[in-house]
């Protein structure tokens, strides 16, 4: 089966809400998301600096990396759209929006 990821870059809207951020990430979006079928496994990742390698002032904080496996990558992404627009996902207020979002096919 094809596999791929989503790939989420964000930020909280503050450093007062950050907690509320994560907790929001891990308790309630993680958990949502991998309830649409085809969505496998999700990752989150915070960013740092390491071996003399420096995030620029506008990188992201935080990225969140889900896997995807479907024959028809638009299947799981339009039950995704389908869900938040029905406020079956619920987005937080403590995300900066917009985020920047991207998939990504594995290269076999």
């Amino acid at each position: 089966m094809p596999k791929g990821i989503l790939l989420v870059q964000s930020n909280p809207v503050s450093a007062e809400r950050e907690a509320e951020y994560n907790r929001w990430y891990d308790e309630e979006h993680i958990p949502d998301v991998r309830a649409v079928p085809g969505f496998v496994a999700a990752r989150r990742y915070r960013v740092r600096d390491a071996g003399g390698i420096k995030a620029g002032p506008s990188t992201p904080s935080y990225v969140i990396i889900y896997e995807v496996e479907a024959d028809d990558f638009d299947v799981p992404m339009e039950e995704l759209g389908l869900r938040t627009q029905q406020g079956r996902i619920r987005l937080s207020d403590a995300i900066d929006l917009p985020s920047i979002v991207a998939f990504y096919e594995l290269i076999e």
